[in-house]
């Protein structure tokens, strides 16, 4: 296995749930109307529009008669927006989740049991982190379609000196290049996804599970290491509003903005994009010289370990024409449709396909990087967690200068409480 699989091998993923409004009373597989309208809701921009036009083209041209509807969601609809269509009469086919969501959704049963099928959506050559992400009590529900992990982009016009071997001194040469302009480490305060690498280079942990019980961790020794060492980015080594959260980072980086941004691979894209009122990208500026490296660990030589984040595809229990999502969903785990996601920079569900992904220096530094990732806690309560906005709220207070043993404490009460419900 080359280095590339090597590193899928440990991901997670999210899952994808398609709806749609052809007749029938949803639930389990049963024969397929002879017309209809299937309906897949993608969250967001990831997906590439030749992956889209492949999935339609594809499930139209083997199904006579039925059309399929591509609908864009947001990363805030998957929530009560979800749960709400999900359990309707109404309800979507396929859906696309965040891999710290699935468990969630399958948990309130609103995904339908796929494990007579999950061989055919590719056994084992599935990610088998995003398999965990989504299996529950034994079942499958919820596929791998992509995953992702944060690598930390520059450019040699803005980061000059030497780079970092260990994560002290990626601290320290964030601080050095730091001015009333530039943040030489680009961290927000809600961005909690970077923020566990501080805790998990430190060897602290969310929460570890004790039996039927969950123990927070964020107050250990270990995680006050990980978490005093951010507030010091946040103090001394960056300009992001302590309120912010990671959303659109291309654009202070092509304002030149930014020394280090650590960031998902797939960033990579906007910053490259042409300009336009859009997305503000900098393929001439900036961009022009783009390099990244992974984020380093404690010790020379060694990466800090990464959250791995991605997407889970499911049907809906109450998809209107299970059979034919079923369809869809197998479209959606082919090659052909694993190998345009892997053309647009984001690492394959289906282990083989990683084969097509770009051949460059940022693919190969978020391949290693991926190697050395974790996941938070596998309870199917943690999207109440992410819901609750209590780890956002607790960096942005440590990002003001609060004291951070007293917040770490108080947000292991709050974690206890929602995962122990």
């Amino acid at each position: 296995m080359n280095k590339k699989l090597g590193a899928l091998a440990l991901l997670g993923a999210s899952a994808v749930v398609l709806g749609g409004c052809a007749g029938g009373t949803g639930g389990t597989p049963e024969e397929a109307a002879e017309t209809g309208d299937l309906t897949v809701w993608l969250v967001g921009t990831d997906t590439p529009d030749t992956a889209r036009d492949y999935l339609k083209d594809t499930f139209e041209a083997e199904n006579e008669g039925w059309t399929l509807t591509v609908e864009e969601k947001t990363w805030a609809d998957t929530s009560e927006t979800y749960v709400a269509a999900l359990s309707s009469s109404d309800s979507p086919d396929v859906v696309e989740v965040g891999n710290t969501q699935a468990l969630g959704f399958i948990d309130q049963g609103l995904f339908l049991d796929i494990s007579d099928i999950q061989g055919d959506l590719g056994g084992d050559d599935l990610l088998p982190g995003l398999v965990d992400a989504g299996t529950y009590d034994g079942s499958f529900y919820a596929a791998p379609y992509y995953a992702g992990g944060r690598i930390v982009f520059y450019s040699p016009q803005i980061a000059t000196g030497e780079l970092p071997t260990t994560l002290d001194e990626y601290v320290d040469n964030g601080i050095a290049m730091t001015t009333d302009t530039v943040s030489g480490i680009y961290a927000p305060g809600k961005d909690w996804y970077n923020a566990l690498a501080y805790v998990w280079a430190h060897g602290g942990e969310i929460a570890v599970q004790d039996g039927d019980e969950w123990d927070a961790q964020f107050s250990s020794e270990e995680s006050l290491a990980g978490l005093t060492q951010l507030q010091e980015v946040y103090l001394n080594a960056t300009n992001a509003p302590a309120d912010g959260d990671e959303a659109d980072p291309q654009v202070p980086f092509c304002a030149g903005e930014i020394g280090y941004l650590s960031a998902p691979g797939w960033v990579k894209w906007s910053i490259l994009a042409p300009a336009d009122d859009e997305n503000p990208g900098c393929p001439d500026t900036y961009g022009a010289d783009l390099a990244a490296f992974p984020l380093p660990g404690m010790t020379a030589g060694e990466t800090a370990p990464i959250f791995a984040g991605g997407s889970n595809v499911a049907i809906a229990q109450k998809s209107s024409s299970p059979e034919m999502a079923q369809a869809a969903l197998e479209i959606m785990l082919s090659e052909g449709y694993h190998k345009l996601l892997a053309e647009g920079g984001l690492t394959p569900g289906l282990i083989s396909a990683a084969q097509y992904l770009p051949d460059d220096a940022i693919t190969q530094a978020q391949a290693t990087a991926l190697a050395n990732s974790k996941f938070t806690p596998m309870s199917p309560n943690w999207g109440e967690v992410e819901k609750a906005l209590i780890i956002p709220d607790a960096l942005v207070a440590i990002a003001q200068g609060g004291d951070v043993e007293q917040i770490a404490t108080e947000l292991d009460d709050a974690v206890e409480a929602i995962l122990n419900d």
